[in-house]
């Protein structure tokens, strides 16, 4: 034996030399470098783990581990298990070759005689990896080379660092940080003598039943001098684990799913803050269990940081009390109620249709549009009077804010929501003038950086996902005007202007500058509340994935008590201050007569102002006709082939002033006829200045007319709406 032992270490001896230039020899930092996990994790902006997604479904591997985070009683099991000289040997233990004689030295179904460093270095090379039927002797000798070299060049810590990482324990899990959290719920630091063992114990087969396996870990720990009583149940309750995430706090699975990619880097630092999204998700599941009874499970929460853009906080949904967990409510289109209104009134100051001070009608309406008549209804089905513009935006009030729309024109609106992103899927015909109250699907995240805009002066940029610091101006454009932005800013942040609909003391009011505005779909389906302050902007949405309405659940009461509470987080200890006034805007003492509103300090686009509003003055007295009552914005004209020309006129009619139709003056007044002519035309309504008060568009359909068709004996109404194109 002892002469074939020789012969054989002189035969590898030679085999070595010859073969040594061919391979190459990775240092220790290019393999661990090269580790490549399967589950990659996003980290808010200051490196804190938020969330761990899994990329790669073949194989389980988890962030490298140095030896200081493993547990000595799992490095004792594996060195017993694996090869008991570690320390004594440089790469090849000749003692244990020289035991289980030459055949055995190769045969590695039993690894008596294969090293750990023998092990790895089958591991690292793709070349001396065991194929099915076992290694060619060629691969053997190359192993036994390159463990000599990395024993050369490497320490045994680094060796046995690397080793643990990289080993193959059972099926897809690879490494012992994937093992350790998979099979026994917890990180390599804490196994116990018995999961070291159960883990050590699968080297040798990875696939082997529990009575098998159990029976190995107790070979194990009966070397160690201890007992094998907790072995046998340990293995069976490892096998019957379900393979979850990686340990620790998952706070934010949605926005990570946008983020994180498996091309990307392993670990990606995002603008989040984990303190924030901790606190927005737990103030969301409480909110939800105070409205326990009332048939709601779902909401999401979006922060913004108004200058940079950056995601501060990004909830897509409360978790545990949902049964769509997986819908991100932060992306998911639902309609927005009431949170419209600013924005439309925004269009309309800097149309300079109104004033914040105008006196607008809230009465029972029925509205002409080119699908029938539009009858709004306020949300508690009362009407109020005349009230200023500021009061009918702060207490959210549906007729005005619907007769505004009715004057700018759907189409105008329509425009304007796509200028601000919010990408409505349909054409302004199809939403008309409930387009007001919100009837277009929108996502939160999309809703809330218009909500932005307005913080910003209506300058509109782009949503930051990332850490690093946005370039201030890319992606920046200016969507309104800034001196309309402020006022309607100014009117959100107006808790008196809220008293009317809402009370002088709702979760609105809040001790420091906040704009804010709930919103309530259809039926009860969906909540909502979007605010900013001077830093941040938050959106709150409450409601059911599934649609469903939910019972007696308003903005103010469902999603409003999660802003408010966000509000007075983020700025505590540094109290939010109001925006200082564009150059555009100036403040003037008004006075009312004949209306419940008091005398107040109110801002003005410049060249609108006016101090007294009542029944005597000029706009109040024009109030349910401010800029184009008719037509209506869009509408289609058809001529009667029965009717002789002269018979047939279309109506303008509106706010006093200068008519212009496709570029030519037609004249002054309130009210004006024009013969009809086929084809589009686009009509503008001028002020004494010869600056534009409304634009709107129309068409006429023409059709071949009786010649000496008999003129009527009486006035002709005008060519009626033939509906919706």
């Amino acid at each position: 034996m002892r002469g074939c032992v020789r012969g054989a270490w002189l035969l590898v001896g030679l085999l070595l030399a010859a073969s040594a230039p061919a391979r190459a020899q990775p240092s220790f930092q290019e393999i661990k470098a090269a580790h490549r996990v399967s589950d990659f994790t996003l980290l808010d902006r200051r490196g804190e783990p938020l969330q761990t997604l899994r990329m790669d479904p073949q194989r389980r591997v988890l962030d490298w581990l140095p030896l200081s985070q493993l547990s000595p009683a799992l490095l004792q099991a594996i060195l017993l298990g694996e090869d008991r000289r570690f320390y004594e040997h440089s790469g090849v233990d000749w003692g244990a070759v020289a035991s289980s004689a030459w055949a055995n030295l190769w045969n590695q179904r039993t690894r008596g005689a294969s090293t750990v460093t023998m092990q790895l270095a089958g591991l690292i090379d793709a070349g001396l990896a065991r194929p099915a039927g076992g290694r060619s002797a060629g691969q053997k000798l190359g192993q036994v080379w390159l463990a000599a070299q990395l024993e050369r060049r490497w320490s045994k810590a680094q060796i046995l660092e690397a080793y643990v990482n990289s080993v193959p324990f059972r099926g897809e899990l690879i490494g012992i940080h994937a093992l350790s959290q998979v099979l026994f719920g917890k990180h390599p630091a804490g196994l116990t003598a018995v999961e070291g063992a159960l883990a050590a114990a699968l080297l040798r087969a990875p696939n082997a039943s529990a009575a098998a396996w159990s029976q190995r870990a107790c070979g194990l720990l009966k070397l160690q001098g201890l007992g094998c009583e907790a072995v046998a149940g340990q293995a069976e309750a490892a096998l019957l684990r379900p393979a979850t995430m990686p340990l620790g706090e998952q706070l934010a699975p949605h926005i990570a799913r946008q983020l994180l990619r498996p091309e990307g880097p392993a670990r990606q630092r995002s603008s989040l803050d984990a303190h924030l999204q901790r606190y927005a998700a737990q103030l969301l599941k409480n909110q939800l269990a105070e409205l326990n009874g009332r048939n709601v499970e779902d909401g999401a929460v979006i922060v913004l940081d108004n200058a940079s853009g950056q995601v501060r906080a990004w909830v897509g949904s409360s978790g545990a009390f949902s049964a769509a967990a997986q819908v991100d409510g932060v992306l998911a289109r639902r309609q927005p109620g009431s949170t419209f209104k600013p924005f439309i009134y925004q269009l309309a100051l800097e149309r300079r249709l109104i004033t914040a001070a105008s006196l607008l009608e809230d009465s029972p309406a029925q509205i002409n549009t080119p699908a029938g008549l539009y009858v709004p209804q306020n949300y508690d089905r009362q009407f109020k009077g005349f009230v200023s513009a500021r009061s009918a935006l702060g207490s959210s009030l549906n007729v005005p804010a619907v007769r505004l729309m009715a004057m700018l024109g759907s189409e105008a609106v329509f425009e304007r929501l796509n200028q601000l992103e919010l990408q409505l899927g349909e054409t302004a015909g199809f939403y008309g003038l409930s387009l007001a109250l919100g009837s277009a699907d929108v996502s939160l995240l999309n809703l809330a950086n218009a909500y932005r805009s307005l913080a910003n002066g209506g300058v509109l940029g782009p949503v930051q996902f990332l850490a690093q610091a946005p370039q201030a101006q890319v992606g920046r454009r200016r969507v309104a005007d800034a001196g309309a932005s402020f006022i309607v800013a100014d009117m959100l942040a107006d808790n008196n202007a809220r008293a009317i609909g809402f009370g002088l003391d709702s979760p609105l009011a809040l001790a420091s500058y906040a704009a804010v505005k709930t919103g309530t779909s259809k039926d009860m389906r969906d909540n909502w509340c979007l605010g900013f302050s001077d830093r941040y902007t938050v959106g709150v949405w409450v409601g059911n994935a599934s649609g469903a309405p939910m019972h007696g659940v308003s903005g103010i009461s469902g999603a409003a008590p999660v802003w408010a509470g966000l509000m007075r987080y983020l700025h505590q200890g540094r109290p939010s201050r109001a925006p200082a006034a564009p150059a555009t805007v100036q403040p003037v003492t008004v006075q009312f007569d004949g209306v419940a509103e008091p005398a107040r300090r109110e801002w003005f686009v410049r060249g609108t102002e006016q101090a007294r509003w009542g029944a005597g003055s000029q706009l109040q007295g024009q109030a349910s006709a401010l800029g184009i009552v008719s037509p209506v914005d869009g509408s289609l004209f058809a001529l009667d082939p029965d009717m002789p020309p002269q018979a047939q006129k279309i109506r303008f009619e509106g706010q006093d002033g200068q008519w212009e139709l496709d570029g030519k003056i037609l004249g002054r007044g309130r009210q004006l006829n024009w013969a009809p002519w086929p084809g589009r035309h686009q009509l503008r309504l001028l002020d004494g200045r010869g600056r534009e008060l409304q634009r709107i568009s129309f068409e006429v359909r023409g059709a071949r007319l009786k010649p000496g068709a008999p003129p009527s004996s009486r006035s002709a109404p005008a060519p009626s709406p033939a509906g919706p194109r």
